[in-house]
């Protein structure tokens, strides 16, 4: 058979036999608080659009929805029978899985599942995918282990071909360890009867989208997409088997540059009249690339990023060789429903789309890493990110001497811990550093976890020279990166001491707190700055922003980040409710203040 239209039909009989859990009586546990997308949730297909945009594969198939689980002691072996059913990608924690309960480092969580598939022929692979399980996952098909992957953010990829048995039930387990307490990088999970204030209830399982794919013997298996906007280029990184790799760059379906090279090595491709990737003019080139009897699509966005002086001399962050000012929202990411998995592809959009309308052109995405679909709206809706590393307990003592000014770093805690955290923070930029959305990395929040500070910073500067780093958000600055960054909870906010060398940024400021009756996580949340009403929220709102673009041109601020796009537990200070059903302040009043345009005061002209 040829055309492309086998494999498909290969991969369909391979996984027609593919058994589901009965989902009629599946439904949500009750939560604390639903979004409106709950509703929308199908247990037979949840969340069923392809998890990785930007390497794609036509003949897939979604492995999530309702798998059997159990919950045994950790050093226990293998459960005999499972009690439960638990709707995948939701969370165990989560109200969506359908089970809504903690998971505790003394215990292991049991996945199981099977599938029907016949044979592969001409030297076929069957891969099996995940887009993230926290935290330790051991995953075994017919009770062969086909690999353990440790990293609750980054994807991981498992051959299973061999470990198949064509022609009969196949079984698919996944046992998950989680100790969200010890050395891996977690944000701001917290464990247990603890979540409160700043810290959040955790996640824990697969709380991305699993799936097969069937691929060539010898398979793409990643790509490194460099824009040069000074050159008119992009050059591209084939990484796989299979000798010379072609590349093609469309705009409209019309082909406007191709090329072909070794896999491994640079392919550089020109792009004649290049059209530019920013916020007010989102432009992505479809890219398609071949590597022996493999394809993938994929897109990129021809951007720049730099620091630079302005024409008065003044350190600025540079987007596509001009001077921008950043003004956005601290993006946590969490939901009432699902905690750290949107309900679906429309929710997850939904939040960009608000900050958007907010007049914002950029979010920090804080401490926490998001599926590949987030950064995907980001890259087509136009919204550029500060991608922030989870924080861990790799290190500590980070801080300033009260009596003397210094800042110092904080101390190493363990081998294991360190070379963890070093493994994930590799994972996020490399996993990551396609999205043109993606301007700086972050490598430490608030001196959490912080240690050996300027060969981390040098370490990912080297990694990829294409964006800026910022040291530490807040707090420890060991005078490195490419950003010297404050943050100030003050009621006019606040402005770093600027430099010659790296531009002066607020990390983090705001934090208005206004909880709306009916859309809060529990009755009682501690806050900041409490906000009697709409309109003194907003009022305040406008005067922050006021406050912040006055330092635009004296002393030189480059930008700002607001406390925080949405309510998250009994944190109240968003700009939304947690369940996404109340923009707090007036949007166009709001917009207008974080572009920098304010009405004159009262009685001038």
């Amino acid at each position: 058979m040829t055309g492309p239209g086998w494999q498909w039909l290969l991969l369909f009989l391979i996984l027609a036999g593919l058994t589901r859990v009965e989902a009629a009586d599946w439904k949500p546990v009750p939560g604390n608080l639903m979004t409106r997308w709950a509703e929308k949730v199908d247990p037979k297909n949840p969340v069923p659009e392809y998890p990785r945009p930007q390497m794609v594969r036509s003949e897939w198939v979604s492995l999530n929805g309702l798998w059997q689980y159990a919950v045994v002691d950790r050093e226990a072996a293998a459960p005999e029978t499972y009690g439960g059913q638990i709707l995948v990608p939701f969370c165990i924690e989560s109200a969506l899985s359908g089970v809504k309960q903690p998971l505790t480092d003394k215990q292991r969580l049991w996945y199981r599942r099977t599938f029907t598939a016949t044979a592969l022929s001409g030297g076929k692979r069957l891969l099996l995918h995940f887009g993230g399980v926290d935290w330790e996952a051991r995953v075994m098909v017919n009770g062969k282990d086909v690999g353990t992957h440790r990293g609750g953010y980054d994807a991981f990829t498992f051959d299973i071909t061999d470990a198949v048995k064509p022609g009969a039930d196949n079984e698919l387990i996944v046992a998950v360890f989680d100790g969200t307490g010890g050395i891996q990088p977690k944000g701001k999970q917290e464990f247990g009867s603890r979540p409160g204030g700043i810290y959040h209830t955790p996640c824990s399982g697969i709380w991305q989208t699993a799936w097969l794919e069937v691929v060539p013997a010898h398979p793409i298996d990643a790509l490194h997409i460099l824009p040069d906007v000074d050159a008119g280029t992009v050059s591209v990184f084939v990484e796989g088997q299979g000798g010379r790799a072609s590349v093609t760059v469309l705009d409209s379906g019309k082909v406007v540059g191709e090329a072909s090279g070794k896999h491994g090595e640079r392919i550089v491709i020109r792009i004649p009249r290049a059209r530019l990737w920013s916020p007010e003019s989102p432009f992505l080139y479809d890219l398609k690339v071949k590597l022996g009897d493999d394809e993938v699509a994929s897109y990129f966005g021809m951007r720049k990023i730099a620091v630079g002086r302005d024409d008065r001399g003044v350190t600025r962050i540079m987007l596509n060789n001009k001077p921008v000012f950043l003004s956005g929202p601290l993006d946590q990411g969490f939901w009432p429903d699902g905690i750290y998995t949107a309900p679906t592809d429309d929710a997850l959009r939904y939040d960009i789309e608000v900050t958007k309308k907010l007049g914002f052109n950029f979010a920090r995405k804080h401490v926490k890493i998001e599926p590949d679909r987030w950064y995907y709206w980001c890259d087509k809706l136009g919204l550029m990110v500060w991608q922030d590393m989870p924080s861990a307990g790799a290190g500590g003592g980070a801080g300033q001497d009260p009596k003397t000014g210094e800042v110092h770093d904080g101390a190493r805690v363990s081998d294991e811990a360190n070379n963890q955290f070093e493994a994930e923070l590799k994972a996020m930029v490399q996993g990551h550093w396609n999205h043109p959305s993606i301007v700086q990395w972050v490598v430490f929040n608030e001196g959490w976890g912080q240690y050996d500070t300027v060969r981390l910073v040098q370490w990912v500067k080297e990694m990829d020279p294409s964006r800026l780093v910022d040291n530490a958000s807040g707090w420890s600055d060991l005078r490195v990166g490419d950003v010297v960054d404050m943050h100030n909870y003050g009621p006019k906010g606040g402005c770093p001491k600027v430099e010659p060398s790296r531009a002066a940024v607020l990390g983090e400021f705001g934090a208005l707190w206004f909880p709306v009756k009916g859309h809060t996580w529990l009755v009682n949340n501690w806050h900041y700055d409490f906000m009697s009403d709409a309109a003194t929220l907003t009022q305040r709102y406008v005067s922050f922003w006021r406050s912040i673009w006055s330092y635009k041109d004296d002393p030189g601020l480059c930008a700002a980040v607001y406390t925080q796009t949405t309510d998250v537990e009994t944190e109240c200070n968003g700009l939304m409710t947690y369940d996404r059903e109340v923009i707090k302040v007036d949007p166009d009043e709001a917009a207008a203040a974080a572009q920098g345009d304010f009405p004159p005061p009262l009685g001038s002209r």
